[in-house]
């Protein structure tokens, strides 16, 4: 369990990091004399980040482990969160996002790290909640940033300066995460990576190059539709933690505080929505099999984009903040439902498939911010909303073509008798 409380605790940091900088934008817009188009860049350029990283994190996780990984790459950005502190342009700070944004391939060593820790039976639950607990960081940073923000001012110090002091929370708390995770965190269940108890030393495979594991993963065709499926969630998600506490705040007239507590709802519903996205697959997959599992996923993120359609039509600020709380809990669901089914699609190149479905998720919210909310189009921020939930339904309708041979898929059965490779491709290392 000590693996499983350092895998999110060090995710969440990441998330906090990253979205420290939209709570506190109607200050640093002021400061930095930001346009629309330059907000919409930057936060464009923050999940542009995370796509090459986290598909580069798979294969790194299955060479090194994920706990080196892990480690490495959040050490590596501390720097970039500590240096938000000294931004003085726009061009400054598009850069410093789409620097921060790389901290997010976290997210697919922490699900590679629960996926190799966990049994098949219960991996959805594991991943689901370990993802679930760390993407609350995003929506606590939404609620503390603008009070640290608040506390600093109150001892006399400047509203420009206060803002630039507030990262070095971030930065803090993400460097002291990634060193318990280099001193205390454990690869498998019976030791580190590379240790020599390891069963891949002990195979008398021989190990494959990153080459072979990488081109195995990239032929599978079900890692994409996953991929696409989970950017028009997770996307979804990141895409609304990105812009909801600048559309409360222009659209409703709040205040920046009471702007970041409503954000936050969206964030912090995590903490159990995500969870029992996972508990569900695992549940239907016990009851139905493969099939119950795709069936769930499609059905919660198609709700997901319903709702998504109806947060860009709701005009009133309480309505807004209800519809938005219940789109959180089924968009997250899903989140937690497509990592059900993930771990199951190939053993031999898991970081892979883990990489390419995270990297989904990033680019998804790259396109949804560059066609929606970049700044420069001719609709509103709410029609923009509606507008996301229908490109939700669309890219949900995939998932009806997975299939697996061992187990089926939404519409048919497995086939009768699973050659060898498919029993080694399609099955979790049990």
């Amino acid at each position: 369990m000590r693996a499983f409380h350092l895998a999110w605790l060090s995710l969440f940091s990441c998330y906090f990091s990253t979205f420290s900088i939209p709570p506190l934008l109607a200050v640093l817009r002021q400061d930095l004399n930001l346009s629309a188009s330059d907000i919409g860049h930057a936060g464009t350029a923050a999940f542009a980040g995370s796509v090459f990283s986290r598909f580069a994190m798979g294969p790194a996780c299955d060479l090194l482990g994920p706990r080196l990984a892990s480690s490495a790459l959040s050490l590596l950005t501390v720097p970039v969160v500590l240096s938000t502190a000294f931004i003085s342009s726009a061009q400054s700070f598009v850069l410093l996002r789409f620097l921060i944004g790389f901290s997010l391939a976290n997210f697919v060593a922490s699900q590679f790290w629960m996926s190799s820790m966990f049994s098949g039976s219960v991996v959805g639950r594991a991943n689901g909640v370990a993802a679930g607990w760390a993407n609350v960081g995003a929506g606590l940073a939404q609620l503390v940033m603008p009070m640290i923000f608040s506390l600093i001012m109150s001892v006399g110090v400047s509203s420009s300066y206060a803002w630039r002091l507030a990262f070095v929370v971030p930065a803090i708390f993400q460097a002291v995460t990634a060193l318990m995770v280099l001193a205390y965190g454990q690869d498998l269940p019976d030791g580190n990576y590379w240790s020599h108890n390891h069963p891949r030393k002990a195979s008398s495979k021989p190990r494959e190059n990153v080459f072979g594991v990488l081109l195995h993963g990239l032929k599978n065709y079900r890692g994409w539709i996953l991929g696409l499926t989970y950017g028009y969630c997770f996307g979804v998600e990141l895409t609304i933690d990105n812009i909801i506490a600048q559309y409360f705040y222009d659209r409703f007239n709040v205040d920046i505080r009471m702007a970041g507590a409503i954000a936050a709802s969206f964030g912090l519903g995590n903490l159990v929505s995500r969870p029992l996205g996972g508990v569900l697959s695992d549940e239907m997959g016990q009851r139905f099999g493969m099939r119950g599992r795709l069936w769930s996923l499609w059905a919660v993120q198609t709700v997901a984009g319903l709702l998504c359609v109806l947060l860009g039509r709701v005009d009133s600020l309480w309505g807004s903040a209800v519809v938005m709380c219940c789109f959180s809990f089924f968009v997250q669901a899903a989140s937690g439902l497509t990592f059900g089914v993930v771990p199951f699609i190939s053993k031999r190149s898991l970081g892979v498939i883990s990489g390419m479905t995270g990297s989904g998720g990033a680019v998804g919210a790259v396109v949804a911010q560059l066609l929606l909310f970049s700044g420069s189009n001719k609709f509103s921020t709410q029609t923009g909303i509606s507008l996301m939930g229908l490109l939700m339904i669309v890219c949900t309708i995939p998932v009806g073509f997975i299939y697996f041979p061992k187990w089926g898929g939404m519409f048919c059965g497995p086939s009768k008798e699973p050659s060898s490779m498919d029993q080694d491709d399609y099955s979790l290392l049990e």
